[in-house]
């Protein structure tokens, strides 16, 4: 099964879920991460998703986007 199918039926089974079921598994997961992790390294997990799903939608969908950040990021040049 590629990527695309993969998300398509996340997306799908998602979709038909009671928002009181899906917030209820969100709780639950976040509840067994703190117990498991602790309170500040759960936070740091949540962050760095949040800025891992930032980073791939607003760079990595668009090429030249991210071609834009790493030429700022790495010496001139060295990324074509």
């Amino acid at each position: 099964m590629n990527n695309k199918n993969l998300i398509q039926s996340l997306k799908d089974m998602f979709k038909d879920w009671n928002p009181g079921v899906a917030g209820a598994v969100i709780g639950f997961a976040f509840a067994l991460s703190w117990v498991i992790f602790g309170l500040f390294k759960t936070l740091f997990i949540l962050l760095m998703t949040a800025l891992g799903y930032f980073l791939g939608v607003r760079y990595f969908s668009h090429k030249e986007d991210f071609r834009e950040l790493l030429n700022k990021i790495l010496p001139p040049g060295l990324f074509r």
